[in-house]
């Protein structure tokens, strides 16, 4: 039975994640002990709420170090919607206030015109050399975005008033925009995908 530890950051709703990994066949852990983070076999950075407060309170606790270490080395973690955009130095959403910086690009906000926060499904498309990610449609609730897949990464992109990333991919990391847990059996699918892959 695989191991999961979710990170508890302090503002996410854990439970709809922790569920859809148990439907996977894994043991899940709930946690923000700095230890059992850096040893985890299998680590989820889960997000809701604001990207200044989730970094700060990371920071705050000694988990950014732990997370960036762990991301750097390329260790099985899957990032959800706000945990995407923490991978980045930093968001419009609260400037002056640094992300973990694994992606050297700042996070946006939709265009004006567009509906803020997107809320519900759109259509997941899979770029060149995705091994986890599939065309397929997903459940998002985000305001912000990242523009582009950066260099070193395999991705999938949506298109809510222009092409956003909506997933991330490099071997056994998996950043999603959308939420996973919430997408259905497409969703499912891929969560078991990274539990195998990772």
């Amino acid at each position: 039975m695989p191991r999961v530890t979710v990170v508890r950051t302090g503002t996410a709703n854990l439970a709809s994640v922790a569920a859809a990994l148990e439907r996977g066949g894994a043991r899940v852990e709930v946690t923000a002990n700095l230890a059992s983070v850096a040893a985890a076999d299998r680590l989820v950075l889960p997000g809701v709420g604001s990207f200044g407060a989730v970094a700060r309170s990371l920071r705050g606790s000694g988990l950014a170090g732990t997370l960036v270490r762990r991301l750097a080395d390329g260790r099985p973690v899957l990032a959800v919607c706000l945990g995407l955009q923490l991978l980045a130095a930093a968001s419009e959403e609260d400037s002056g206030v640094p992300g973990l910086g694994l992606i050297d690009a700042t996070v946006t906000r939709f265009a004006p015109g567009r509906r803020v926060p997107q809320l519900g499904w759109n259509r997941v498309s899979a770029g060149p050399g995705c091994r986890l990610l599939a065309d397929g449609a997903a459940y998002f609730a985000n305001s912000y975005k990242l523009d582009r897949v950066p260099a070193g990464w395999s991705g999938a992109t949506a298109d809510h008033g222009g092409s956003f990333v909506a997933a991330l991919e490099r071997g056994p990391v998996l950043a999603c925009q959308f939420h996973p847990e919430l997408s259905g059996a497409w969703g499912q699918a891929l969560l078991e995908r990274w539990l195998e892959v990772a």
